[in-house]
C-alpha cells in the first residue's frame, strides 16, 4: 500500500496545474475576457489556477499571443475577479501583468477598458 500512495503523490506532483483546475467554467470566462482585451480570437493558454471559493472568485493564468508557444515560455499573466462563481457572473476586476483595471480606477483609460470588457462579457452571457 505505501508504494501505491507514493505513486499517487508522484502523479499529482508531475501533472500540469491545468489538470487540477477547480473551475473550468470560471477559467473559460476569464479566457474570453483576455481574448476581448487583447483583441484576438486565438490565445495560447499556459498554466491556469482558479479559485471559485475565494471572495471574489478568480482566475490567474499565463498566456501567449504567439501561436505554438511552449507553456514553459509563457510568462505574461492575466487575472480575473468576478462577483460570483456561478453564471451569470460579472467582472469585478482584471489585471494584465502588473496593470489592473476596475470600475473604481482613477485613470480614465483603465476605467474605460474595464467597462469595455464588462460590457463584452455581459453581452456574451445573454
Amino acid at each position: 500500500m505505501p508504494l501505491r500512495k507514493g505513486l499517487v503523490s508522484l502523479a499529482f506532483m508531475l501533472l500540469p496545474a491545468t489538470v487540477l483546475a477547480q473551475s473550468p467554467d470560471l477559467e473559460t470566462t476569464c479566457q474570453a475576457v483576455a481574448k476581448g482585451f487583447l483583441l484576438t480570437d486565438k490565445l495560447a493558454i499556459g498554466v491556469v489556477q482558479s479559485f471559485p471559493e475565494l471572495k471574489p472568485p478568480g482566475v490567474r493564468m499565463t498566456y501567449s499571443t504567439r501561436e505554438g508557444a511552449a507553456k514553459a515560455d509563457m510568462t505574461d499573466t492575466f487575472e480575473c475577479e468576478f462577483d460570483k462563481a456561478d453564471k451569470p457572473r460579472h467582472l469585478v476586476r482584471f489585471c494584465v501583468s502588473t496593470t489592473c483595471y476596475s470600475p473604481s480606477e482613477d485613470d480614465a483609460d483603465r476605467k474605460r477598458r474595464f467597462e469595455e470588457m464588462r460590457i463584452l462579457l455581459d453581452r456574451s452571457q445573454k
